[in-house]
């Protein structure tokens, strides 16, 4: 679910382009060490969009069947954003001796602890039902959530729809429903049909909600009180990331899922060994998106990492037809199109938006300037 999750984070965050320069300016960012920043988050972004739903659908494939157990991993790699807060901290330390610790308020952290809750409960959404859709159809319907985000950032934050916004909304939202209506001729084996739409509308229902999570994740911004920098949001992903795995974590010990792990290791159908690695490596696949969408977004900009999240959704979809041997209909086909199209609108439309913004500004100086 993350794997989509911090896409729309991404086109929410134009607002803190400003602060992502004022970040790299007050971290005291090389050239060459950002551009190394640049290709390393790139590339974190690109495998963790891809491997995560696709670890997490193997899980289910080969006999998998605790949905609070996949949930907890899409957040549990957590500790790994302790390694480029470190790092941040010792190039912070290199130019101040006294440089603050950390950055998070009280204010920041109790509305990080509600969101992140907010977060786990998406993440059993959506790996409940991955448990019954193939991961290709969940790639699709994930996609959804510009449309929810859109709708919700229009309630939260006020802010305004665009022709470009709207088509987007009403491309992804026909190709929901043709997903729907045609949803029978791609179910998994041993899936009967009243799961496979309990999971198909579970995960909108998962899309939905983030997206209203991530409108949420902007008013803590524009609630901040201070600059929004990239170690800023990093210490906010962590306790975001850490909450929701405490919130999984505690479905798992009511479901008593850590005493059915042992069971279902020497059950599953690759062999306890690679039970045990495809828990791991769904971990640290999801958590390098998360890192890798953070970094595309302050070192670059917003549009790039949309792009980045566009591009793979088709890979997404061939990983899967390969691998799982899904069915690609042409109803999901359609869909498909539909998506990149309105993915590429709204893109486009942000793209526009923020060169505009710029403009202003810009304009605004030279003003400035000859007075």
């Amino acid at each position: 679910m993350e794997a989509s999750k911090l896409q729309q984070n991404n086109n929410n965050n134009n607002s803190s382009s400003s602060s992502s320069s004022s970040s790299s300016k007050n971290e005291h960012m090389s050239k060459t060490l950002k551009k190394t920043l640049i290709i390393i988050n790139c590339f974190l972004l690109a495998i963790g969009d891809t491997g995560g739903p696709l670890l997490s659908r193997l899980y289910f494939q080969y006999g998998g069947h605790r949905q609070w157990l996949s949930s907890c991993l899409e957040t549990a790699g957590w500790p790994i954003i302790f390694i480029p807060l470190i790092i941040s901290y010792y190039y912070r330390r290199k130019t101040d001796s006294f440089a603050k610790l950390y950055f998070i308020t009280p204010r920041i952290f109790v509305a990080c602890v509600v969101l992140g809750l907010l977060t786990g409960l998406d993440d059993f959404l959506y790996a409940y039902g991955l448990a019954f859709i193939p991961v290709s159809t969940s790639a699709l319907l994930i996609s959804t959530q510009l449309a929810f985000t859109a709708f919700f950032a229009y309630i939260i934050v006020k802010q305004k729809f665009t022709p470009f916004s709207i088509n987007a909304v009403a491309l992804l939202t026909v190709g929901a429903v043709i997903l729907g209506l045609h949803g029978s001729k791609d179910r998994p084996a041993n899936v009967t049909k009243g799961k496979y739409f309990m999971g198909f509308f579970l995960t909108l229902g998962a899309a939905a909600l983030y997206g209203f999570v991530l409108p949420m994740i902007e008013l803590t911004y524009l609630k901040a009180k201070q600059a929004i920098t990239y170690t800023l949001v990093m210490e906010m992903q962590l306790v975001m990331g850490f909450f929701a795995t405490v919130f999984c974590t505690v479905g798992m010990l009511i479901n008593g899922d850590f005493q059915a792990i042992p069971k279902e290791a020497s059950a599953y159908g690759l062999g306890p060994v690679r039970y045990y690695t495809v828990l791991v490596w769904q971990s640290i696949f999801w958590q390098f998106f998360f890192l890798g969408a953070v970094g595309v977004i302050f070192c670059v900009h917003t549009l790039l990492a949309g792009i980045i999240i566009a591009v793979f959704i088709p890979v997404i979809e061939v990983f899967g037809v390969i691998f799982f041997h899904e069915n690609f209909s042409s109803e999901k086909g359609v869909a498909l199109v539909l998506s990149l199209w309105g993915l590429a609108s709204y893109s486009y439309g942000e793209y526009r938006e923020a060169k505009e913004k710029e403009a202003a500004r810009r304009a605004k100086d030279i003003e400035a300037q000859t007075i």
